[in-house]
């Protein structure tokens, strides 16, 4: 098989993946549109240099964040955004007025977060352990762990304190 279709397979098989990382670091469906774009052009120009050290998809997941990071800083140079607890709640299905609140309030809390911060409890919601974490980010198991609680703990002081 050529290097193109296993490129192209791969990211079929993981598109979920890629599409999860562009909603929670943007807004507008333009903007995920985009950031999957540099996404994939990312990975195929690093496809390369990839040398099996760690799974696949830990490697697809550093990379996707390492680009959102990126695409992020430069966005804020430019105005015109909407907020990302706007996006959620006007797509969500629930008719739960309370766990509906809760979700809001949750999604606003988390826009507080800074762009690590965001991207470790996306990454702990998506069922990674603390060694997939630090494998993604870079980051020791134990400073994971240690940002991890912090951050719980920063969320559920700010959301009890609403």
């Amino acid at each position: 098989m050529q290097k193109e279709e296993v490129f192209t397979d791969l990211i079929r098989e993981h598109q979920a993946l890629l599409y999860k990382v562009t909603s929670i670091y943007t807004d507008k469906k333009e903007d995920q549109e985009d950031l999957f774009q540099e996404i994939v052009f990312q990975l195929w120009k690093y496809f390369d240099s990839f040398r099996n050290d760690s799974k696949i998809t830990t490697w697809m997941y550093r990379v996707a964040m390492n680009t959102a990071i990126t695409f992020v800083k430069k966005k804020k140079r430019r105005p015109d955004s909407v907020s990302v607890a706007d996006v959620f709640i006007t797509q969500s299905d629930y008719k739960d007025d309370v766990l509906e609140e809760q979700l809001k309030l949750l999604y606003q809390q988390l826009q507080h977060l800074n762009t690590l911060e965001k991207g470790l409890i996306f990454l702990l919601l998506e069922g990674k352990s603390y060694k997939e974490i630090a494998q993604i980010t870079g980051l020791s198991d134990s400073n994971v762990g240690t940002k991890i609680s912090r951050i719980k703990k920063k969320l559920k002081t700010n959301m009890t304190k609403q």
